[in-house]
C-alpha cells in the first residue's frame, strides 16, 4: 500500500481540529498508541499496540518536494507482547513512542492529531493511494489541508517520531 504524507508541529489540537472540519474532514475517533520500532536494514519496522488490537507494520518512505510518499504493509498480530519480544531479542529496540491519536477523515485522505508523550502536540496527514495511481494525484487534497491548518511547507517534518525523540 502507498499514502501521500506530511508531519508538522500543531500549537493546538483544539484549533487544529476545527479548521478540520470547517473543510469537510469528520471526527472518527480517538485512542491510545503504543509504538515500538526495531532496528532494520531498511525502512521502519514497528509493533503498534491499541485497544482494539495490534499490528505489525513495515514502512519506507522517499521525499518529494517535502511531502513524503510512503510504501507500507500491515499484518495484525494475535501476541503482541510475545512478538515484541522475540523481535527486541533478534533485531533490538531503537525506540518507543506513546501518543493519543485522534482521526478525522474525507474522503481518503487522514488527518491524525497526536499528544505524543515527551514531544508535544503535532498533526500527520495520510492521502492513501489507490493501487496504480500517482501520489501527485493527491498532492492538492494534501494541501488544502495544510492550508487550512495554516502549516507552511518549511513546517513540514522527515522524522519519525521515535526519530525526534531519539535526538531530543
Amino acid at each position: 500500500m502507498t499514502n501521500l504524507e506530511a508531519k508538522f508541529r500543531l500549537r493546538d489540537l483544539k484549533r487544529a481540529r476545527t479548521a478540520a472540519e470547517s473543510i469537510g474532514y469528520r471526527y472518527r475517533e480517538t485512542w491510545r498508541q503504543r509504538d515500538t520500532f526495531f532496528r532494520v536494514a531498511r525502512g521502519k519496522l514497528k509493533i503498534r499496540e491499541e485497544p482494539r488490537g495490534a499490528m505489525l507494520i513495515y514502512y519506507a518512505r522517499e521525499e518529494r518536494n517535502t511531502l513524503q510518499v510512503s510504501s507500507y504493509e500491515i499484518v495484525s498480530v494475535a501476541e503482541p507482547a510475545k512478538l515484541r519480544a522475540i523481535l527486541a531479542s533478534a533485531l533490538g529496540v531503537l525506540g518507543e513512542v506513546r501518543k493519543e491519536r485522534t482521526l478525522l477523515m474525507r474522503d481518503w485522505v487522514r488527518l491524525h492529531l497526536d499528544q505524543v508523550e515527551g514531544l508535544g502536540e503535532f498533526g500527520e496527514i495520510e492521502a492513501v493511494i489507490a493501487a496504480g495511481d500517482e501520489p501527485e494525484l493527491s498532492r492538492a487534497a494534501v494541501e488544502e489541508l495544510l492550508a487550512a491548518l495554516g502549516v507552511e511547507r518549511g513546517a513540514l517534518i522527515a522524522q519519525s517520531y521515535f526519530e525526534l525523540i531519539s535526538s531530543a
